[in-house]
């Protein structure tokens, strides 16, 4: 290490700040790549006499000096907190379960007893989980009340380890006659999906000590949401509940409402952005007014909630004396709606509490239509959950009579016994009509090239559409993977070498559909950008994609964006792809 980087170090050091057993080291940019790097960190680590909080957040840790700093943890067994956010800056998606492996290795070595871990706005994804699965199974973290795991990537298969490795704390820790009593839990930015939230309720539902949970932007539809409801209601101390930007319909809604009903003790509901719409706001208004006197905040924003139904919420929070916030923005009340609203909440004297309504969409005119579009998409949600079930009747009928997977007592998810009915028969249209993952498995080893096949590929919008709609359905399962990167590059590959293909006309197009370029035509955006990002970041690494593209991606991927901020992992994998190029 040059003796300039040392005194930079040095003085950076200085302003560590220290007190209340707490050692910070927050926000200083160090990059701590080797042993010889860590060395004054080191330092402050061993002289700490009591340390019992260490905070990290805001540098960058890699694997060489990880074991050094782990190597210095194991004498501080009175740590309790560990504050280690955003502490892998530009490190390889490598390099960070191994890091978080030493560390957690000298937690359990020292005997520290950890009220609060943070690994937020780590990018690990599913693989990082696996760093600190054996953390949270120790004695280390029997007695853990808050797990912060917010904008980490982890998907389906990171939530489903997770999910397992918390069910494993618990039952070791009570067989030590101290359950593991987790208080917080958040897990923002994820994309556990039905999947990972389904695991996860199981989790909590054995756990039953949950003050707050914080899931938003993770993808989960009304199955996933139905799961957990039924696990919040065995969670009789919840506080806040924080599922921004999932989608309920109404199904989900209505089965929160059932779950907020048995609660006493809420104090936060965080449902903007979650789609329950008019009939899952009168049910979760039927809740707030049958009970939950302590409510403080109702946010109901963005979920295409139409006057009638609004005014119904606003009518059941007359005696919510502790109510400070009322969030109706967005909706569909209209002019006139708007003004009843604020009626009716002047007459109970809580206009204080109503938020701005200044994103109101106005009134929908035509209601018939609307609720045909709401009846097609309900049947489209049942149908992909009635060929989950299938799935997963057929996983059942090959695993041996001692491998049932156990379901906890409480019965977080419905197992009623079902008779297989026959999957109907798929084709490429309607797979690209109606995209799921579960279709594009259907087709058969052979849908990669049957949508090459049926693709004009002279057409730049037709490929467009069609990649968009085979990295709708990406998920970081291999099956689906694997299917998602071969079809895309079937496609992709008969695209860029066509001589008649547009490449630049194809990225242009592309940025328009993904929201990040603007068009004189009105194109709608797609709704998430997760599923074409990962593909593009398997797209950009093949001998077909034309190199010269990558620096037009890379500068539209890099300006701020609010749809690219909820999925910065993927985000952030792409980049640091076509920076290697």
């Amino acid at each position: 290490m040059a003796s300039e980087d040392i005194t930079k170090l040095a003085e950076s050091l200085a302003k560590t700040k220290v007190g209340g057993g707490q050692l910070s080291f927050k926000g200083q940019s160090l990059k701590l790549n080797t042993a010889e790097d860590a060395e004054e960190v080191i330092k402050q680590i061993e002289e700490f006499d009591g340390l019992e909080a260490l905070r990290l957040e805001g540098n960058t840790v890699g694997v060489e000096a990880a074991k050094v700093i782990a190597k210095a943890l194991e004498k501080k067994s009175e740590l309790k907190r560990c504050h280690w956010s955003d502490m892998f800056t530009g490190r390889l998606r490598s390099e960070i379960p191994p890091a978080l492996i030493s560390l957690g290795d000298a937690l359990i070595t020292a005997g520290a007893q950890l009220v609060e871990l943070d690994l937020s706005d780590n990018a690990f994804g599913p693989d990082g989980v696996r760093g600190f699965e054996a953390l949270l199974k120790s004695p280390a973290c029997y007695t853990l009340q808050e797990l912060k795991l917010n904008n980490c990537g982890m998907g389906i298969g990171g939530g489903k380890i997770l999910a397992a490795a918390l069910k494993e704390g618990h039952r070791k820790s009570s067989a030590q006659g101290k359950p593991l009593a987790l208080k917080i839990f958040v897990a923002g930015r994820n994309r556990l999906e039905n999947d990972g939230a389904t695991a996860l309720a199981e989790a909590f539902g054995i756990i039953g000590t949950l003050e707050e949970v914080h899931m938003p932007q993770n993808g989960i539809n009304h199955p996933g949401i139905t799961a957990l409801a039924q696990a919040f209601a065995i969670n009789p101390l919840l506080k806040v509940i924080n599922l921004n930007d999932n989608t309920f319909t109404e199904k989900g809604a209505v089965a929160m409402a059932e779950t907020l009903k048995a609660l006493r003790q809420v104090e936060v509901i965080n449902f903007g952005d979650c789609l329950v719409r008019s009939k899952g706001a009168v049910a979760i208004a039927d809740a707030v007014k049958e009970g939950l006197h302590k409510l403080k905040e109702l946010n109901l924003s963005f979920c295409e909630i139409k006057r009638d139904a609004a005014l119904t919420v606003a009518e059941a929070i007359e005696d919510k004396a502790t109510l400070e916030k009322l969030d109706l923005n967005g909706n569909c009340l209209g002019e006139e709606g708007c003004e009843q609203l604020q009626e009716i909440l002047e007459g109970f004297s809580m206009a204080a509490v109503l938020g701005s309504l200044s994103d109101d969409e106005g009134e929908e005119e035509d209601d018939e239509e609307e609720e045909e579009d709401e009846d097609e998409e309900e049947e489209e949600e049942e149908e992909e959950e009635e060929e989950e079930e299938e799935q997963e009747q057929e996983q059942l009928k090959e695993r041996g009579p001692g491998e049932q997977e156990s379901v906890t007592p409480k019965k977080i998810i419905d197992s009623q016994d079902s008779t297989p009915v026959p999957s109907p028969p798929v084709d490429v249209a309607t797979f690209l009509a109606f995209p799921s993952p579960e279709k594009l498995l259907r087709l058969g080893p052979k849908c990669s090239v049957l949508i090459a096949q049926q693709t004009d590929t002279s057409d730049v919008e037709k490929v467009v559409t069609t990649l968009l709609r085979i990295s709708s359905v990406f998920k970081d399962e291999a099956p689906v993977k694997t299917a998602v990167h071969e079809t895309t590059d079937a496609l992709m590959s008969k695209a860029f070498t066509s001589a008649t293909f547009n490449s630049d006309a194809f990225v242009t197009s592309l940025l328009i559909h993904m929201g990040l370029l603007k068009s004189e035509e009105k194109i709608k955006a797609v709704p998430s950008l997760y599923g074409i990002l990962m593909t593009l970041n398997h797209m950009v690494q093949q001998d077909y994609f034309p190199k010269s593209l990558a620096p037009v991606l890379s500068a539209f991927v890099t300006k701020p964006n609010r749809a690219l901020d909820s999925c910065s992992f993927a985000r952030h994998m792409l980049l640091q792809t076509l920076h290697q190029l």
